[in-house]
């Protein structure tokens, strides 16, 4: 495997520490909390806590604004889908749907940005699947459910729509621009589909998740500079792992033998599969390698 590729799992795996303490946090909102008013008490203070940052490093600008505004106004949505996905479904049961992303990822970067897909990249996708329907086994799906689905895809195009912004551009505008432009939208949603609600309680937890939440972008956004979106992809799913850890943590949730099962369908391809192909490679060259040498005609000498 590629060293870039290898860094880009690791920035990923470590992320996705951050992507399951902000999961837990949300499930730590009041009773009488709103989505959208915590989404945009979430943002505003995103770009409080980057804009000393920002400014620090000399106001770095870009040339790409409607790529920005885009991830931006889709990352709200999708952000506002999983919170209230997140108030309305265990834990375990949110995190099982969002992790469809990767899946969505691989498909999204075959078909828009043309990446190359291997058949068992999609064998590990088609396993990782697999072991969300066991760990998930949903008796129905209901709107909540949706939602979440509908955060994962927008996460999905989020994290490609990184692979069109220059390579140069520094991670803190990145990350300025997809809180800051979000804000008019956010503001609607809380008009039309809620009402403000503002309260110390409220504004802790948007400060914890919002720490996690930079955190985990920042990860984010160099693992998928590293390499190609369809390599790394599928280390997303270790994410799992740490809701479930959390959950059984902080909310006494557990996993039955079955849910292990699915589980390490979703955990052990990302980290066999990759393995295998690597030696299988190291294997064909040393043939063709000796081949060679036993035909020097063949090789052309």
């Amino acid at each position: 495997m590629q060293p870039s590729v290898l860094l880009g799992i690791g920035l990923l795996i470590m992320g996705n520490v951050f992507s399951a303490l902000y999961d837990v946090s949300v499930k730590w909102l009041p009773s009488n909390a709103d989505a959208a008013s915590f989404l945009l008490i979430r943002q505003v203070m995103s770009v409080l806590m980057i804009l000393p940052l920002w400014l620090y490093s000399g106001r770095p600008q870009t040339t790409h604004y409607k790529m920005h505004l885009f991830r931006a106004n889709i990352g709200a949505v999708g952000g506002l889908c999983f919170i209230i996905g997140l108030m309305s479904l265990p834990l375990a049961t949110a995190g099982a749907l969002f992790f469809s992303g990767p899946i969505m990822i691989m498909v999204l970067g075959a078909l828009l940005l043309k990446e190359k897909v291997t058949p068992l990249q999609w064998v590990a996708v088609f396993l990782g699947f697999m072991g969300i329907v066991i760990l998930l086994r949903p008796t129905q799906i209901n709107w909540f459910a949706v939602l979440v689905l509908v955060s994962a895809l927008t996460f999905a195009m989020s994290q490609l729509t990184l692979k069109k912004l220059p390579s140069a551009e520094n991670p803190l505008l990145t990350l300025m621009f997809y809180n800051l432009f979000s804000l008019p939208l956010v503001c609607l949603m809380v008009v039309f589909l809620g009402e403000m609600t503002i309260s110390v309680d409220i504004i802790l937890v948007a400060l914890m998740s919002n720490i996690f939440l930079l955190i985990y972008q920042w990860f984010c956004f160099f693992a998928y500079r590293k390499t190609q979106a369809s390599d790394i992809a599928i280390a997303e799913y270790t994410g799992l792992l740490f809701c479930v850890f959390f959950g059984w943590l902080w909310f006494d949730e557990w996993l039955d033998g079955l849910s292990w099962v699915g589980a390490g369908l979703i955990i052990l391809p990302s980290l066999v599969l990759p393995y295998i192909a690597y030696q299988w490679r190291k294997l064909q060259s040393h043939k063709l390698a000796l081949v060679k040498k036993a035909h020097p005609i063949i090789s052309g000498q």
